[in-house]
């Protein structure tokens, strides 16, 4: 149900798609999305919160846009593609399906974020605007830890060259890609570095959402089911 990684100490999780009550192509813990069944994405949040010993009465969640914007974690949903706090008990939730989840966490400070990154959001550099949002809350970006979970890997990830594009010009290395295929960790590995974070505290799953433990809208042409990327102080 959850994958973990080695370098953050707090509750944490990638969800996978096993271990839930959705019917097939939503088969099984779908935790999001608007097609499958409304109260089966409910029942499947709670358990899977409740594997991990959490309450879903302390969720902070988002309605997801692709963009850069990072919110202070509040109970219920918000608009944006990263949250941050520093309050012990709170949940952080994003929401994916081939984007790349990347949770951080300080733990001197204890101060903990969670950020959304498809291509525009790693384009904008959305993990540099949640590490800035953590340190106003008080981290060191010398104390952050960084889990990339499972997302699409470069292989399968193939775009216009107009993003190509757009990468480039945001100063970009062009080790990030090859072709017309991006390599999203990369790329997030390269905002990380700019930000600071010490690369030994970057840990990466290396897991491709083409695999069967996952939901892939590319792969299921957008009809699928959604996993989360939860952490908690």
């Amino acid at each position: 149900m959850w994958l973990k990684s080695s370098n953050i100490k707090c509750i944490h999780g990638f969800s996978t798609r096993k271990g839930g009550i959705s019917n097939p192509p939503y088969n099984s813990l779908n935790v999001g999305g608007t097609e499958d069944n409304s109260k089966s994405i409910l029942q499947n949040r709670k358990l899977a919160l409740k594997n991990l010993n959490l309450s879903f009465n302390n969720l902070c969640y988002l309605k997801q846009v692709h963009g850069n914007a990072v919110r202070v974690g509040k109970l219920g949903q918000q608009e944006g593609d990263a949250l941050v706090t520093s309050e012990r008990g709170l949940i952080l939730a994003i929401s994916i399906a081939d984007c790349y989840p990347l949770l951080f966490y300080d733990g001197v400070n204890k101060v903990i974020g969670a950020a959304h990154c498809g291509w525009r959001g790693t384009v904008d550099k959305i993990a540099q605007n949640t590490i800035n949002n953590m340190v106003e809350l008080g981290a060191k970006p010398e104390h952050i830890k960084v889990a990339i979970g499972q997302g699409i890997s470069q292989a399968n990830f193939e775009v216009g060259n107009e993003v190509i594009e757009q990468f480039n010009k945001k100063g970009f290395p062009n080790y990030c890609w090859k072709n017309n295929k991006i390599d999203l960790i990369a790329c997030n590995k390269f905002v990380l570095q700019q930000s600071n974070v010490v690369e030994e505290n970057v840990w990466v799953m290396n897991r491709c959402t083409f695999e069967d433990d996952f939901f892939s809208y590319r792969q299921d042409k957008g009809s699928t089911g959604r996993m989360w990327a939860v952490i908690s102080l």
